[in-house]
């Protein structure tokens, strides 16, 4: 292994210990620091953004067993053998946070010792060296194996992708979960210059990358979020901004042609949504906040020659691409808020209320 310095035995962590509220996130200042295996590198941990993945999968909300919205609470019953992303159980305790910006202090055998120094940002998904695009044999960092809530984390060396920015490390850990979120959705769905996106929950952090992304492909851009935030997102430039409630903006979608609805959302306006498709529009889907289960109408998706994508598991491409919009400076972050790690439970709890626009992000 070569490194820089002396690397410290042990680390301050906030470790999950099992599914449930947010009680179950507990702060070590005694934490085993980790070491490159062959093929990896250590990451000193500048900043590590927020997700609904590291809420879902605490809560268990990702469980057959559950149908209400994301709360971040306990549920009061979860199937354990399907509480995680890919329906798999979950072993604890486990170090969560996917969103990782900082710098390579160690590399493993194997790995390029110049390496050591780069500012990098994390490519999430863990993928099989030998069949890469195979959606059955990946992981996601910070679920599968720990991530990046500590001072130092471990990942595959092709995973610690450099990027080059003034940007802080605070500002470029918003974008590796949310923005290849999103980018991944349009991508599935085929959006370019010719297409009207409806994002619904555009201010959220999946949302604004949504609504910034979509612009950079040339469409035209209806965002739909609360009042407080429409200020927020006029920032961001989209060519409409509608209130959350359909009802409040349904006139105002009159003489529009809606070819792609990109959705976090789901809940009770779901039909309503899709209703407004074009026929031959395109429905994409990465999330449900506002709940799993919905009412659907067979004969609007058939008669509407509708095509519905799923998004989770992003094609390996989308990462190379995103670097290279934040490097030219193409999209921008929406940083809410920043809080020192030890209060992970405080700023998760301002996530789930969904007060803020945009990402936010802890520091150790």
């Amino acid at each position: 292994m070569s490194a820089t310095g002396n690397l410290p035995q042990t680390m301050r962590a906030m470790v999950t210990m099992g599914h449930g509220g947010l009680e179950q996130m507990v702060m070590h200042d005694d934490w085993p620091c980790p070491r490159p295996a062959p093929g990896e590198v250590l990451i000193r941990v500048g900043a590590c953004g927020l997700n609904n993945t590291d809420v879902n999968t605490r809560s268990g909300w990702y469980s057959k067993a559950v149908t209400e919205e994301t709360t971040g609470d306990a549920f009061d019953q979860v199937d354990e053998a399907d509480p995680t992303w890919g329906g798999r159980p979950l072993s604890f305790p486990r170090i969560q946070g996917a969103d990782v910006c900082g710098e390579i202090v160690a590399v493993g055998a194997d790995v390029d010792p110049a390496r050591i120094g780069e500012r990098v940002i994390t490519d999430n998904w863990l993928r099989d060296p030998a069949d890469p695009a195979n959606k059955d044999k990946t992981g996601y960092f910070g679920s599968e194996c720990d991530g990046g809530f500590a001072e130092y984390t471990v990942i595959a060396a092709t995973n610690a992708v450099a990027v080059r920015s003034d940007l802080s490390d605070a500002e470029l850990a918003t974008f590796s979960c949310s923005y290849s979120t999103a980018e991944g959705m349009l991508t599935r769905a085929g959006v370019g210059a010719d297409d009207t996106v409806l994002i619904p929950g555009a201010s959220g952090g999946v949302g604004s990358a949504l609504v910034q992304l979509a612009r950079l492909r040339g469409a035209r851009v209806i965002a739909m979020a609360s009042l407080s935030k429409h200020d927020d997102l006029r920032r961001l430039g989209p060519d409409l901004i509608l209130p959350r409630n359909l009802a409040g903006g349904k006139a105002a979608l009159a003489d529009e042609k809606i070819t792609v609805l990109a959705d976090v959302v789901g809940g009770d306006q779901w039909m309503s949504l899709i209703d407004l498709l074009e026929r031959g529009g395109r429905y994409t889907c990465s999330g449900a906040i506002a709940g799993p289960i919905v009412s659907f109408d067979l004969r609007t998706f058939y008669l509407r020659d509708l095509t519905f994508t799923g998004s989770t598991v992003i094609d390996p491409a989308v990462m190379r691409n995103l670097v290279g919009y934040i490097e030219a400076g193409q999209i921008r972050p929406v940083l809410a808020a920043t809080y020192p790690l030890a209060e992970l439970r405080a700023a998760q709890a301002a996530f789930i209320a969904k007060a803020h626009t945009g990402n936010i992000v802890v520091v150790p």
